[in-house]
């Protein structure tokens, strides 16, 4: 008697939750040998909405958690990714081109995702002093002006690399207090998937941190137009897609970032302090000073 595998249907990941898309819809996703390793939901406008409700609805209770909590969290998120990490190498090998045929390459893409989950966890309570300032003013008063998160934010991950890409745009994002939908690879999406389940292990409040997966582009237009998201983070995107991106701007004053990164793996591009600074909103206090 020949034994069927099992293969596994990997579900989105909402305000804490699993579940498959409201559309019902799933693709496969091959192994490098041409076999169906695995398949994925495939996430509809519904689910973005939904998804979007979920992250505003926890966005307060991030924002006023302690820059030290936020940091532990991060880093509680680097420790369960670094204890998936076979489980993220196999699923890097489904997709990413230079990984499917090299271990060490998608072995390195893990460790550059646990290291830089760890990076932004150590700027989740220090960026304030970085990004703020106290101003001089030509008056009897104190004027002091602080970094805030922008609220709710769209991360929009790169084809590739699918894992390190996603990390380092919603590390900085939710480091700062911002609820983040994420929406992964639609070359290999398994990776942003399983980075889903980690979240459910890593105390992450529920609805922080939400990942999507759907067909390439097929959310941008309605990302760009929903006027509950604040802010959208994209990063080596087509053209079309960043002008489509880029139309959120004038529909509710959305801020728009899109990034062309030449090496993911350099800390010196991928960790300073402007991608803490591109969500965040800075606010301006005046204070007498008692003269």
């Amino acid at each position: 008697m020949t034994r069927l595998p099992v293969v596994k249907t990997y579900k989105l990941c909402i305000d804490g939750k699993f579940p498959r898309s409201e559309s019902g819809r799933v693709r496969p996703v091959h192994s490098p040998d041409g076999q169906i390793a695995a398949y994925v939901s495939h996430a509809s406008r519904k689910d973005l909405r939904d998804a979007v409700e979920a992250a505003r609805k926890a966005q307060e209770g991030w924002q006023k958690a302690t820059a030290y909590l936020r940091g532990q969290i991060l880093y509680r998120m680097a420790e369960m990714l670094e204890g998936k990490r076979r489980e993220f190498v196999d699923a890097l090998r489904l997709g990413d081109a230079s990984a499917r045929t090299d271990l060490q390459a998608a072995d390195a893409e893990v460790s550059a995702s646990v290291d830089r989950l760890i990076s932004f966890a150590g700027w989740a309570d220090k960026y304030a002093q970085v990004l703020g300032c106290n101003n001089a003013v030509a008056s009897p008063h104190y004027n002091f002006t602080a970094p805030e998160p922008t609220g709710v934010v769209v991360a929009i991950a790169p084809e590739a690399p699918s894992l390190l890409g996603l990390v380092s745009l919603v590390a900085p994002a939710i480091a700062v207090g911002n609820a983040v939908i994420a929406v992964g690879s639609t070359a290999n999406p398994v990776p942003a998937l399983v980075l889903g389940e980690v979240i459910a292990t890593s105390d992450l409040p529920a609805g922080v941190l939400n990942m999507l997966c759907s067909a390439p582009g097929e959310l941008n237009k309605t990302i760009a137009e929903h006027r509950d998201i604040d802010a959208i983070l994209a990063a080596n995107v087509s053209e079309s897609d960043a002008a489509q991106l880029r139309g959120g701007a004038a529909e509710n004053l959305k801020r728009v970032t899109i990034r062309t990164v030449r090496d993911w793996f350099d800390a010196d591009e991928c960790e300073n302090p402007s991608w803490l600074e591109s969500v965040v909103e800075m606010k301006t206090v005046w204070h007498p000073s008692g003269v």
